[in-house]
């Protein structure tokens, strides 16, 4: 891999985050399992997107695998 295209997967990881983390400002009014789930999602494509360098498939199953993962989680009360 060279590094104009490695420079360009890290853009692109760096918009994702930022674009999801803009979103996230706007589950005021989500409930807290809504949110983690947002969050898994969000997490979850990103990282499947630059573990399999920018495919479709391993973003939509990293957002999948975090969102499950995201929805499952409870915080300790």
């Amino acid at each position: 891999m060279n590094t104009t295209s490695r420079t360009s997967y890290r853009w692109i990881a760096l918009a994702a985050t930022l674009t999801v983390a803009t979103s996230l400002a706007a589950c005021g009014g989500m409930t807290r399992q809504q949110q983690n789930t947002a969050i898994g999602a969000g997490v979850g494509a990103v990282g499947g997107s630059v573990l399999t360098g920018g495919s479709t498939l391993g973003t939509l199953g990293g957002a999948a695998v975090g969102g499950i993962i995201g929805n499952q989680v409870e915080p300790k009360k």
